[in-house]
């Protein structure tokens, strides 16, 4: 545990019950909600890459036009 987050943690310690259990419940939804955003980067690497190689493919054969996402 770093120097910080052992600070932090005693610095919480000094809060009311109520107030230490709403931290931490707030830092307990903050990592699931990374854990679930590394899950979905994860199992969608894959289909990334294959459609970073179909615009590479596309754009090599003169199937695209020059415009932007502002565009239709």
């Amino acid at each position: 545990m770093t120097q910080l987050l052992k600070r932090a943690f005693e610095e919480a310690s000094k809060l009311k019950e109520t107030e230490q259990d709403a931290l931490a419940g707030e830092i307990l939804a903050e990592l699931e909600a990374e854990s679930r955003w590394d899950k979905s980067l994860e199992s969608s690497a894959e289909m990334i890459d294959q459609m970073g190689r179909q615009a590479i493919e596309e754009f090599q054969q003169h199937k695209t036009t020059p415009g932007g996402f502002d565009k239709p």
